[in-house]
Formats: C-alpha cells, sequence, structure tokens
C-alpha cells in the first residue's frame, strides 16, 4: 500500500515552517494518542503515520531528501517510524517523549536546553472600597531571578558547564528491553544534558537564585472575588536564559461590615423603629459613595426590600452599575420603662378594639392555623 504523503499526513502545506509542523503533529498525537483511543486500531495506525512523518519533516537533513526524492529518498531514515528497522515495538519507543515531552516540556532537554520560568501566584485581600473604587497596592512576592554572578548557567564565572557524557547531552537515556526501547531522565546530568564540574558560588550550580520582588498592582475598578490579574514575566526566573513566567494576583475581597455583594448589586440591612414603620419617615442610609435619603412610606413592613438605582458596582467588565437594596428590619424597642409599658399596653388595647384590620398578616395566619387543625379533625 502506498504510502500517504508526510505533508498531507501532517495537514500542513509543503513550505510549513518548523513550527507549524511541530503544531499540527503536536494535535494529532494528542488526538490520536493510542491511551485516549484504547483497541482502536485506525487511530494507532494514522498515529503511527503522523508520528514518522514527523520524525521526516522536522530534520532538515531528512526533509530535504523528502522533497527531492519522495519516500524513496528516506526509506531507510523512516523506517525507525514505521517499525520496519526495529521492529514493531520501535514505533512506540518516543511515544511519551515526542508527546508529552515536546508539549509539557518533560522531553528532550538536550545540553543548553532552556526551560520556561514557572508561573506564581498570589492571594491579595481587599476592602470592598478599594474592590467598587479600585486602587494600586504595593506586594512583596518571593521569586527565584536569574544569578547575575554567573548569568544563569550555573558554572562559576569564566567557566562553562560541559557536555554529559553519559547521555551525549540529550538529558535522556535510552534503555532496552526485550522488544521495548525506554527512554528515561539521565541519571548523571539529570535531564538538563549538561554537567558543572566548578559551580557558581553564589547560586550553588542552580543558576537562580531566592531573590524577593516588590511589585506595584492596579486593582481596577469592580472586581470581585475570584477575579485574578495577571502581571506578564513577573514569576519565577527561567532555567538557562529561558523566558520568565507570570505571576497571578488572585483577588479576595473581605467581608464588610455593612454590605454584602450580590454580583453588581449591594445589600444592607436597614433597622428602623415600629413607630417609623407604621407611620412612615425619612431615613439616610449608607452608599460606598455617601449618605442617600431613604424614604419608608406608611405601614412598612418587615423584610420590606427598597431598591436604589445605580448605588451598587460597576463591573469591572463595564456595563451600567448594579443597585443597593436596602432591607428594612422592624426593630422591637427594648429596656422599656413602666411608663412605656404602659402606653404599649394602651396602644395593644386600641389596636385590638378595631378588629382585625389592623393586622392583616397575623390575621391571614391565624385563619391558616384554623383551617390545618379543622382539618385533623376531620
Amino acid at each position: 500500500m502506498a504510502k500517504r504523503d508526510y505533508y498531507e499526513t501532517l495537514g500542513v502545506v509543503r513550505n510549513a515552517s518548523d513550527e507549524e509542523i511541530k503544531k499540527a503533529y503536536r494535535r494529532l498525537a494528542m488526538k490520536l494518542h493510542p491511551d485516549r483511543n484504547p483497541n482502536d486500531k485506525t487511530a494507532e495506525e494514522k498515529f503511527k503515520e503522523a508520528k514518522e512523518a514527523y520524525e521526516i519533516l522536522s530534520d532538515a537533513r531528512k526533509r530535504s531528501a523528502y522533497d527531492q526524492f519522495g519516500h524513496a529518498g528516506v526509506d531507510a531514515g523512516a523506517a525507525a517510524g514505521a517499525g520496519a528497522a526495529h521492529g514493531r515495538g520501535a514505533a512506540f519507543t518516543d511515544i511519551f517523549s515526542d508527546v508529552f515531552g515536546d508539549i509539557f516540556g518533560a522531553g528532550r532537554a538536550g545540553a543548553g536546553a532552556v526551560h520556561a520560568g514557572a508561573d506564581l501566584r498570589y492571594n491579595l485581600d481587599i476592602s470592598l472600597e478599594d474592590a467598587v473604587h479600585g486602587t494600586t497596592v504595593n506586594i512583596r512576592v518571593p521569586a527565584q531571578a536569574a544569578c547575575r554572578a554567573c548569568g544563569g548557567s550555573g558554572a562559576k564565572p569564566g567557566t562553562k558547564p560541559t557536555v554529559c557524557p553519559t547521555c551525549g547531552g540529550q538529558g535522556q537515556v535510552r534503555m532496552q528491553q526485550g522488544f521495548f526501547s525506554l527512554q528515561q531522565t539521565c541519571p548523571r546530568c539529570r535531564g538538563s544534558g549538561e554537567l558543572i564540574s566548578d559551580p557558581c558560588a553564589a547560586c550553588h550550580g542552580q543558576g537562580r537564585i531566592q531573590e524577593p520582588k516588590t511589585l506595584s498592582v492596579k486593582i481596577p475598578a469592580g472586581v470581585d472575588n475570584g477575579d485574578r490579574i495577571r502581571l506578564s514575566g513577573e514569576g519565577e526566573a527561567g532555567f538557562k536564559g529561558g523566558p520568565p513566567g507570570d505571576l497571578y494576583v488572585h483577588i479576595n475581597v473581605r467581608e464588610h461590615p455593612i454590605f454584602a455583594r450580590e454580583g453588581n448589586d449591594l445589600l444592607c440591612e436597614v433597622p428602623v423603629s415600629f413607630i417609623t414603620a407604621a407611620l412612615g419617615g425619612e431615613l439616610e442610609v449608607p452608599t460606598l459613595d455617601g449618605r442617600v435619603k431613604l424614604k419608608i412610606p406608611p405601614e412598612t413592613q418587615s423584610g420590606k426590600l427598597f431598591r436604589l438605582r445605580g448605588k451598587g458596582v460597576r463591573s469591572v467588565r463595564g456595563g451600567e452599575a448594579g443597585d443597593l437594596l436596602c432591607r428594612v428590619t422592624v426593630e422591637t424597642p427594648v429596656n422599656l420603662n413602666a411608663r412605656q409599658k404602659a402606653l404599649l399596653n394602651e396602644l395593644e388595647q386600641s389596636l385590638s378594639e378595631g378588629g382585625r384590620k389592623h393586622s392583616p398578616r397575623a390575621s391571614s395566619w391565624l385563619d391558616g392555623i384554623k383551617k390545618f387543625f379543622e382539618d385533623l379533625r376531620q
């Protein structure tokens, strides 16, 4: 059966760049990997074809020969990918290094290989006021920076690391076990591909040193719990000249003594006397922008919710500001003297003479209780 064109197999044009070829292979490898497609022979064969195509097109010399002579120019070199030269097991020799190594950076390191620095997380507690209005804060982050003494190489200034003789600078060693060939991290250089005979005194051969730094973080108005701010390049320093990671500042808004936030709305409890609730009145209520007047209509019941438009939070993503929701709580008077108690008793007597019209909710509730017990007796 004739082999498919390698470019067609990977789904790239013939003048594709090395990076485009690598991306295409990664995509296919993740999709067709045997671990993701157990007992799927078709996926297994397509995975082998993609691997063979990548092994040829990722090698400049083999790619040139293939471009000139087609499959005839690379049959011998492609045998490892196809399983002809080293047996069927060789087709899966580099599954883990090619798929997981290339994609996640844990494969062949090689001498002088660079690695990106790790991302960092910083948990920042802020007040509700700062979350709503925005602010700028300074944070101190413990991080690793490239060693200035050795330039990040890990070797003493004036010296250089040498290629590891065990792995030849690949960072990996291959072990044959029966029909299977296993690739493992080199035990001598621990995957770096290099040996440092005279380590830098400042970083002890690590190439990086612990160096806390102070950063100014701008908190945009409207942030909420769980939001995060990315500071590009402020994470751990890269290894051997690799790019630094990023710093993610995770926002935690502290509990407020007056307001609670629900989305873009703010909620607060407003205690009122039962006199004000009964006769009506006007109260001053707080907002995060100052005080406003809240009109309490007569006969207001406990739990009544009043909405103040636009007095909430404007989301960090834009749009209209939310509302302030004020929930009225009718407060029962305490510490009454004899005169006050007498007046309340007189008021209660007067209200009872008017029948149920003064307490419609209580009357309705009592009617419901009466019906409940009547139903039980039937």
